[in-house]
Protein backbone atom coordinates (compact mmCIF):
# COMPACT_ATOMS: atom_id res chain seq x y z
CA UNK A 1 0.00 0.00 0.00
CA UNK A 2 1.64 3.24 -0.74
CA UNK A 3 1.21 6.48 1.22
CA UNK A 4 -1.69 8.98 -0.04
CA UNK A 5 0.62 11.63 -0.58
CA UNK A 6 4.36 12.18 -0.17
CA UNK A 7 5.79 13.79 2.66
CA UNK A 8 5.68 18.13 2.93
CA UNK A 9 9.68 19.25 2.02
CA UNK A 10 9.50 22.51 3.78
CA UNK A 11 10.06 21.82 7.20
CA UNK A 12 7.23 22.46 9.92
CA UNK A 13 8.53 23.69 13.69
CA UNK A 14 6.94 23.62 16.50
CA UNK A 15 6.61 26.26 18.86
CA UNK A 16 8.86 25.00 21.57
CA UNK A 17 11.52 24.29 18.80
CA UNK A 18 12.37 28.03 17.82
CA UNK A 19 15.88 28.52 18.93
CA UNK A 20 16.35 25.08 16.00
CA UNK A 21 14.60 27.11 13.50
CA UNK A 22 16.62 29.73 13.71
CA UNK A 23 19.76 28.26 14.32
CA UNK A 24 18.89 25.97 10.78
CA UNK A 25 17.61 29.04 8.84
CA UNK A 26 21.25 30.49 9.67
CA UNK A 27 22.38 27.12 8.49
CA UNK A 28 20.34 27.34 4.92
CA UNK A 29 21.56 30.86 4.16
CA UNK A 30 25.24 29.95 4.46
CA UNK A 31 24.38 26.87 2.29
CA UNK A 32 22.60 29.08 -0.20
CA UNK A 33 25.29 31.60 -0.41
CA UNK A 34 28.02 28.57 -1.09
CA UNK A 35 26.28 27.29 -3.77
CA UNK A 36 25.83 30.54 -5.29
CA UNK A 37 29.17 31.82 -4.95
CA UNK A 38 30.96 28.13 -4.97
CA UNK A 39 32.57 30.19 -2.00
CA UNK A 40 35.01 27.23 -0.15
CA UNK A 41 35.89 29.54 2.80
CA UNK A 42 32.18 29.06 4.47
CA UNK A 43 32.50 25.12 4.30
CA UNK A 44 33.70 24.99 8.10
CA UNK A 45 31.39 27.49 9.11
CA UNK A 46 28.07 25.21 7.40
CA UNK A 47 30.10 22.39 9.32
CA UNK A 48 30.03 24.39 12.76
CA UNK A 49 26.48 25.17 12.84
CA UNK A 50 25.52 22.03 11.49
CA UNK A 51 27.21 20.69 14.45
CA UNK A 52 25.56 23.39 17.20
CA UNK A 53 22.06 22.92 15.26
CA UNK A 54 22.39 19.28 16.14
CA UNK A 55 23.63 19.82 19.68
CA UNK A 56 20.90 22.22 19.96
CA UNK A 57 18.15 20.08 18.68
CA UNK A 58 19.23 16.74 20.61
CA UNK A 59 19.59 18.51 24.09
CA UNK A 60 16.06 20.22 23.30
CA UNK A 61 14.62 16.64 22.61
CA UNK A 62 16.33 15.05 25.31
CA UNK A 63 14.28 17.04 28.48
CA UNK A 64 10.70 17.34 26.55
CA UNK A 65 7.74 17.76 28.82
CA UNK A 66 5.07 15.83 28.71
CA UNK A 67 2.94 18.75 27.02
CA UNK A 68 5.64 19.25 24.42
CA UNK A 69 5.78 15.36 23.66
CA UNK A 70 1.79 15.83 22.67
CA UNK A 71 2.85 18.60 20.34
CA UNK A 72 5.39 15.79 18.71
CA UNK A 73 3.05 13.01 19.09
CA UNK A 74 0.71 15.55 16.79
CA UNK A 75 3.39 16.62 14.18
CA UNK A 76 1.09 16.95 10.89
CA UNK A 77 4.82 15.28 9.18
CA UNK A 78 5.29 12.09 11.75
CA UNK A 79 4.91 9.18 9.37
CA UNK A 80 1.40 7.99 9.23
CA UNK A 81 0.12 3.96 8.89
CA UNK A 82 -0.43 4.13 5.67
CA UNK A 83 3.80 4.89 5.72
CA UNK A 84 4.33 1.97 8.49
CA UNK A 85 2.05 0.04 5.64
CA UNK A 86 4.09 1.09 2.53
CA UNK A 87 7.62 0.59 4.45
CA UNK A 88 7.21 -2.70 6.58
CA UNK A 89 4.34 -4.53 4.60
CA UNK A 90 4.99 -6.51 1.35
CA UNK A 91 1.92 -7.57 -0.86
CA UNK A 92 -0.46 -5.73 1.64
CA UNK A 93 -3.57 -6.59 0.28
CA UNK A 94 -6.56 -4.05 1.96
CA UNK A 95 -10.06 -4.89 2.77
CA UNK A 96 -13.29 -2.78 2.97
CA UNK A 97 -16.20 -2.84 4.66
CA UNK A 98 -17.93 -4.10 7.97
CA UNK A 99 -20.65 -5.89 6.45
CA UNK A 100 -22.96 -3.99 7.94
CA UNK A 101 -23.20 -0.34 7.45
CA UNK A 102 -20.64 0.74 5.17
CA UNK A 103 -16.94 1.63 4.69
CA UNK A 104 -15.14 3.82 7.21
CA UNK A 105 -11.51 4.98 6.24
CA UNK A 106 -10.74 5.84 9.43
CA UNK A 107 -9.67 2.44 9.94
CA UNK A 108 -7.30 0.60 7.15
CA UNK A 109 -6.80 -2.85 7.52
CA UNK A 110 -5.79 -6.23 5.35
CA UNK A 111 -3.20 -8.67 4.88
CA UNK A 112 0.33 -8.71 3.72
CA UNK A 113 4.22 -10.22 4.73
CA UNK A 114 5.48 -8.86 7.51
CA UNK A 115 9.53 -9.50 6.60
CA UNK A 116 8.62 -12.98 5.23
CA UNK A 117 5.47 -14.02 7.66
CA UNK A 118 1.79 -13.58 6.27
CA UNK A 119 0.35 -10.98 8.92
CA UNK A 120 -2.78 -9.25 9.68
CA UNK A 121 -2.11 -5.52 9.54
CA UNK A 122 -4.64 -2.84 11.03
CA UNK A 123 -3.95 0.62 11.62
CA UNK A 124 -5.50 3.92 11.93
CA UNK A 125 -4.82 6.79 9.63
CA UNK A 126 -5.42 10.09 10.10
CA UNK A 127 -4.47 11.51 6.79
CA UNK A 128 -1.90 13.70 5.37
CA UNK A 129 -3.30 16.73 3.66
CA UNK A 130 -6.90 18.40 3.83
CA UNK A 131 -8.48 16.02 1.30
CA UNK A 132 -6.86 13.10 2.95
CA UNK A 133 -7.86 14.31 6.94
CA UNK A 134 -11.33 14.82 5.41
CA UNK A 135 -11.79 10.98 4.12
CA UNK A 136 -9.77 9.33 6.76
CA UNK A 137 -11.94 11.94 9.42
CA UNK A 138 -8.81 12.49 11.37
CA UNK A 139 -8.53 9.20 12.36
CA UNK A 140 -11.32 9.17 14.20
CA UNK A 141 -13.29 6.01 13.90
CA UNK A 142 -17.14 4.86 13.25
CA UNK A 143 -19.08 1.72 14.78
CA UNK A 144 -17.67 0.64 11.37
CA UNK A 145 -14.35 1.35 11.34
CA UNK A 146 -14.16 -1.14 14.50
CA UNK A 147 -16.25 -3.84 13.10
CA UNK A 148 -14.52 -4.13 10.31
CA UNK A 149 -11.49 -4.34 12.54
CA UNK A 150 -13.45 -7.06 14.33
CA UNK A 151 -13.94 -9.00 10.99
CA UNK A 152 -10.04 -8.72 10.08
CA UNK A 153 -9.02 -10.52 13.48
CA UNK A 154 -11.62 -13.12 13.38
CA UNK A 155 -10.01 -14.19 10.08
CA UNK A 156 -6.89 -13.75 11.33
CA UNK A 157 -7.63 -16.14 13.72
CA UNK A 158 -9.47 -18.41 11.45
CA UNK A 159 -6.12 -18.79 9.39
CA UNK A 160 -3.53 -18.42 12.28
CA UNK A 161 -2.19 -15.02 11.38
CA UNK A 162 -0.95 -13.04 13.68
CA UNK A 163 -2.25 -9.15 13.90
CA UNK A 164 -0.65 -6.18 14.06
CA UNK A 165 -1.92 -3.06 15.15
CA UNK A 166 -1.21 0.77 14.77
CA UNK A 167 -2.84 3.22 16.88
CA UNK A 168 -2.89 6.74 15.80
CA UNK A 169 -6.31 8.49 17.13
CA UNK A 170 -7.45 11.75 19.25
CA UNK A 171 -10.34 9.02 19.87
CA UNK A 172 -13.26 7.77 18.04
CA UNK A 173 -15.72 9.97 16.52
CA UNK A 174 -18.15 11.22 18.99
CA UNK A 175 -20.85 12.26 16.57
CA UNK A 176 -24.37 11.87 16.64
CA UNK A 177 -24.59 9.38 13.79
CA UNK A 178 -21.73 7.26 15.51
CA UNK A 179 -23.67 7.08 18.46
CA UNK A 180 -26.96 6.35 16.99
CA UNK A 181 -25.07 3.05 15.12
CA UNK A 182 -23.87 1.62 18.61
CA UNK A 183 -20.17 2.90 19.13
CA UNK A 184 -19.78 1.71 22.79
CA UNK A 185 -20.80 -1.03 21.32
CA UNK A 186 -18.30 -1.74 19.09
CA UNK A 187 -15.70 -0.23 20.68
CA UNK A 188 -16.01 -3.09 23.29
CA UNK A 189 -16.38 -6.00 20.65
CA UNK A 190 -13.01 -4.90 19.22
CA UNK A 191 -11.53 -4.89 22.73
CA UNK A 192 -13.04 -8.25 23.25
CA UNK A 193 -12.09 -9.36 19.94
CA UNK A 194 -8.73 -8.69 21.21
CA UNK A 195 -8.26 -10.63 24.11
CA UNK A 196 -9.89 -12.94 22.29
CA UNK A 197 -7.53 -13.37 19.12
CA UNK A 198 -6.08 -17.09 19.34
CA UNK A 199 -3.22 -15.65 17.62
CA UNK A 200 -0.54 -13.19 18.32
CA UNK A 201 -1.23 -9.48 18.85
CA UNK A 202 1.04 -7.21 18.55
CA UNK A 203 0.01 -3.28 18.94
CA UNK A 204 2.41 -0.05 17.97
CA UNK A 205 1.09 3.50 19.28
CA UNK A 206 2.80 5.61 16.38
CA UNK A 207 1.32 9.12 18.01
CA UNK A 208 -1.73 9.58 19.90
CA UNK A 209 -3.87 6.62 21.34
CA UNK A 210 -6.55 8.43 22.77
CA UNK A 211 -9.43 6.83 24.74
CA UNK A 212 -11.58 3.97 23.74
CA UNK A 213 -10.92 4.65 20.20
CA UNK A 214 -7.28 3.36 20.91
CA UNK A 215 -8.12 0.81 23.33
CA UNK A 216 -10.46 -0.68 20.59
CA UNK A 217 -7.40 -1.84 18.50
CA UNK A 218 -4.38 -1.66 21.57
CA UNK A 219 -5.73 -5.16 24.21
CA UNK A 220 -2.64 -6.85 22.76
CA UNK A 221 -0.21 -9.02 23.92
CA UNK A 222 2.31 -7.02 23.50
CA UNK A 223 2.18 -3.18 23.36
CA UNK A 224 4.97 -1.11 21.71
CA UNK A 225 5.11 3.24 21.88
CA UNK A 226 7.03 5.52 19.79
CA UNK A 227 9.35 7.38 21.88
CA UNK A 228 7.16 10.48 21.68
CA UNK A 229 3.76 9.26 21.61
CA UNK A 230 1.20 9.53 23.76
CA UNK A 231 -1.34 7.06 25.23
CA UNK A 232 -4.38 8.65 27.76
CA UNK A 233 -7.70 8.08 28.48
CA UNK A 234 -8.70 11.30 27.25
CA UNK A 235 -6.79 13.97 25.44
CA UNK A 236 -5.16 16.69 27.57
CA UNK A 237 -7.49 19.99 26.33
CA UNK A 238 -10.28 17.43 27.97
CA UNK A 239 -8.90 16.45 31.05
CA UNK A 240 -7.86 20.43 31.31
CA UNK A 241 -12.03 21.01 30.15
CA UNK A 242 -13.58 18.56 33.11
CA UNK A 243 -10.83 19.21 36.13
CA UNK A 244 -10.80 22.64 36.08
CA UNK A 245 -13.24 23.80 33.44
CA UNK A 246 -10.21 25.69 31.70
CA UNK A 247 -8.59 23.60 28.25
CA UNK A 248 -5.82 26.47 28.73
CA UNK A 249 -4.41 24.27 31.27
CA UNK A 250 -3.96 21.20 29.33
CA UNK A 251 -0.31 21.51 29.73
CA UNK A 252 -0.20 20.71 33.39
CA UNK A 253 -3.63 18.42 32.95
CA UNK A 254 -0.69 16.12 30.29
CA UNK A 255 1.31 16.01 33.35
CA UNK A 256 -0.63 15.24 36.11
CA UNK A 257 -1.99 12.30 33.38
CA UNK A 258 1.23 10.79 32.79
CA UNK A 259 0.44 10.02 28.93
CA UNK A 260 4.16 9.72 27.87
CA UNK A 261 5.20 6.60 26.84
CA UNK A 262 8.52 6.65 29.56
CA UNK A 263 5.40 7.17 31.82
CA UNK A 264 3.37 4.78 31.27
CA UNK A 265 6.20 1.53 31.02
CA UNK A 266 7.11 2.43 34.27
CA UNK A 267 3.35 2.32 35.61
CA UNK A 268 3.47 -1.31 33.54
CA UNK A 269 0.81 -0.48 30.90
CA UNK A 270 2.99 -0.78 27.81
CA UNK A 271 5.89 -3.08 27.37
CA UNK A 272 8.74 -1.34 25.24
CA UNK A 273 9.58 1.95 24.14
CA UNK A 274 10.74 2.34 19.96
CA UNK A 275 13.30 4.68 20.07
CA UNK A 276 12.74 7.68 17.55
CA UNK A 277 15.28 10.04 15.76
CA UNK A 278 16.76 13.20 17.15
CA UNK A 279 13.78 15.63 16.47
CA UNK A 280 11.31 12.61 16.46
CA UNK A 281 10.12 11.04 13.83
CA UNK A 282 9.08 13.31 11.47
CA UNK A 283 12.75 14.15 11.11
CA UNK A 284 12.95 11.07 9.44
CA UNK A 285 10.32 8.72 9.00
CA UNK A 286 12.44 6.38 7.35
CA UNK A 287 14.20 5.35 10.39
CA UNK A 288 11.71 5.70 12.54
CA UNK A 289 9.94 2.81 10.32
CA UNK A 290 12.55 0.87 10.23
CA UNK A 291 12.94 0.67 14.27
CA UNK A 292 9.73 -0.09 14.39
CA UNK A 293 9.81 -3.41 12.17
CA UNK A 294 12.71 -4.35 14.22
CA UNK A 295 10.85 -3.67 17.23
CA UNK A 296 7.75 -5.56 16.29
CA UNK A 297 9.89 -8.58 14.77
CA UNK A 298 11.25 -8.54 18.48
CA UNK A 299 7.75 -8.55 20.00
CA UNK A 300 6.39 -11.23 17.64
CA UNK A 301 9.50 -13.96 18.22
CA UNK A 302 8.60 -14.68 22.00
CA UNK A 303 5.15 -15.41 20.73
CA UNK A 304 5.39 -17.38 17.86
CA UNK A 305 5.77 -20.63 20.03
CA UNK A 306 2.95 -20.52 22.31
CA UNK A 307 -0.08 -21.71 21.83
CA UNK A 308 -4.07 -20.10 21.59
CA UNK A 309 -5.06 -20.41 25.25
CA UNK A 310 -1.77 -19.05 26.33
CA UNK A 311 -1.85 -16.24 24.24
CA UNK A 312 -5.36 -15.57 25.43
CA UNK A 313 -4.34 -15.96 29.09
CA UNK A 314 -1.08 -13.64 29.10
CA UNK A 315 -3.12 -11.69 27.28
CA UNK A 316 -6.06 -10.95 29.69
CA UNK A 317 -3.25 -11.32 32.66
CA UNK A 318 -1.13 -8.87 31.62
CA UNK A 319 -4.30 -5.95 31.26
CA UNK A 320 -5.74 -7.85 34.88
CA UNK A 321 -2.32 -6.62 36.57
CA UNK A 322 -2.46 -3.04 35.33
CA UNK A 323 -2.67 -0.57 38.60
CA UNK A 324 -2.41 -3.55 41.31
CA UNK A 325 1.21 -3.30 41.72
CA UNK A 326 1.27 0.74 42.33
Amino acid sequence: MRPDTTQVPMRSYLDFEKPVAELEAKLEELRALGDRDGAVAISEDVTRLEAKAAAALAELYAGLTPWQKTQVARHPQRPHFVDYCAGLIEEFQPLAGDRVFGEDEAVVGGFGRFRGRPVCVIGQEKGANTEARIRHNFGMAKPEGYRKAVRLMGLAGRFGLPVLTFVDTAGAYPGIEAEERGQAEAIARSTEACLGLPTPNVTVVIGEGGSGGAIALATANTVLMLEHSIYSVISPEGAASILWRDAGRAQDAATAMKITAQDLLRLGVIDAIVPEPTGGAHRDGQAAIRATGDAIAGALEPLASLDADTLRDKRAQKFLEIGRSL
